[in-house]
């Protein structure tokens, strides 16, 4: 797995490996995947961060006690850092070590700081898929290895007070790091932070590798809440996500070798999971895809979607399995997008058994072409995806939509045994190759497809 350092290497057109599977069989793929994706070991020393001076009353700092158990700890070879049951405010990130479990107690409430200049220095990540030198994550690691967040306590980016507020006056740090990042400026000219506005994501391991988020409630992101980038063998389990800011996904796994999303709750003013690999060509110098990712047993209550793959993909999306989800609201139930700046693909998707309750758009949607601000000609391939025994109760827009180009239509899709028991629109489909729907039916009528 290539570390998340900036090279020079230009990769992005469509055609990767050697075909697409197609139908059943890549379910066959899922038991070797989550052979491969294993938790992290820890030692069972124990450093508790009252030891180290941190008090619970919710105002005094915590910070240096927990800094101090996080290096002891990493020091003498790992373990778990503790924080027991009460209240700690935390003035800046926690930044993990090697062969540390960062656990945060059943009755434990960590609450961080709203002040943005105590997220300094600005530490190397990628914002909207784009590298950057930003504030640092609340929770961030940074090329290490064993790690983990876990316990049944709860973090609080108290976002709301400040950064996660920031969105309607981002657009010029936006719009200034996108163009640098189009024109491949080097990374180390692209440092924002102090006097910028980019939010700095919540939880954010970068380069890391034997990753475990498991069991913690998180409310009140800054930005996106749980952002694995460049990582490989990440578990996110039992997690209950609670956090209704703008752009507060649930889970963004980007640029990561072998991710489990399993028995999470995630009700959140953006997408519950949206799986990325980075923006246009800054992501094509990288050449770091998603591949291997099981998604399964979860809850979903989204302001807007439920599964989302995209928009930024432009180092691919591939072998992604999906089953047993419960989407209760969302605004496009299954999503998968990307526009004519990304190149890249999706391919090898495979998704099973997933309830639907309230679908404001589309139940299913392929948009090739998302939000139509594309400046080029890079069209992402879309190959090779299963999508079987969905139901769903009402949607107000499209049960299945459906759009390629002319010149590269979304190819070989499988869409069986779907029940809509209320839509609008039954179907909306153009450009495409290969598509067969199968034992759909939508406002008790079943889809013939010629």
């Amino acid at each position: 797995m290539k570390k998340f350092i900036p090279i020079l290497f230009f990769a992005c057109t469509y055609l990767v490996g050697s075909g697409s599977l197609f139908g059943q069989e890549g379910w066959k793929m899922v038991k070797q995947i989550a052979k491969n994706i294993m938790p992290p070991k820890f030692s069972d020393k124990n450093y508790t961060i009252t030891e180290f001076g941190a008090v619970d009353d919710g105002m005094t700092d915590a910070l240096p006690a927990i800094r101090k158990a996080i290096d002891l700890c990493s020091d003498d070879g790992g373990g778990k850092v503790i924080v027991p049951a009460g209240k700690f405010f935390c003035k800046g990130p926690v930044v993990l070590k090697s062969n540390v479990n960062f656990q945060v107690s059943d009755g434990a409430e960590i609450l961080f700081s709203p002040d943005e200049n105590d997220y300094l220095p600005a530490v190397l990540t990628r914002w909207e898929g784009t590298e950057v030198f930003n504030f640092s994550p609340l929770i961030y690691a940074y090329n290490v290895k064993n790690i983990a967040v876990t316990g049944k306590g709860t973090l609080n980016g108290q976002g709301s007070k400040n950064i996660a507020t920031w969105k309607s006056r981002q657009k010029p740090d936006q719009q200034l790091l996108r163009k640098m990042g189009t024109e491949v400026r080097p990374v180390y000219e692209r440092v924002f932070g102090k006097g910028h506005l980019l939010r700095p994501a919540f939880i954010e391991p970068v380069s890391c590798s034997n990753v475990l988020i498991e069991d913690v409630k998180v409310i009140d992101a800054t930005f996106w809440v749980i952002h694995p980038l460049c990582c490989e063998n990440v578990i996110v389990r039992g997690v209950r996500v609670e956090s209704f800011n703008d752009n507060n996904d649930g889970c963004d796994p980007e640029s990561c070798l072998n991710v489990l999303i399993e028995n999470c709750y995630f009700q959140t003013g953006d997408d519950a999971i949206a799986i990325k690999s980075g923006r246009d060509n800054d992501a094509w110098r990288v050449g770091q895809p998603t591949e291997n990712v099981i998604i399964r047993n979860c809850v979903f209550n989204s302001k807007i979607n439920g599964l989302c793959i995209g928009s930024e993909i432009s180092g691919g999306v591939r072998n992604v399995f999906v089953e047993n989800v419960e989407i209760k609201s969302a605004t496009d139930a299954i999503y998968f997008k990307s526009n004519l700046d990304r190149g890249g693909y999706i391919r090898n998707i495979y998704i099973r058994d997933i309830t639907a309750g309230l679908v404001r758009s589309s139940l299913i949607k392929f948009d090739s072409d998302y939000k139509h601000e594309s400046k080029y000609n890079f069209p992402t391939l879309f190959k090779g995806f299963t999508i079987e025994n969905v139901k769903a109760g009402t949607v107000e827009g499209t049960a299945i939509s459906i759009t390629g180009f002319n010149d590269l239509p979304v190819q070989n899709v499988i869409i069986r045994g779907v029940d809509v028991k209320s839509a609008q629109i039954s179907t909306n489909i153009n450009n495409t190759q290969n598509i067969n729907i199968i034992n759909v039916t939508v406002n008790e009528e079943k889809l013939i497809r010629h």
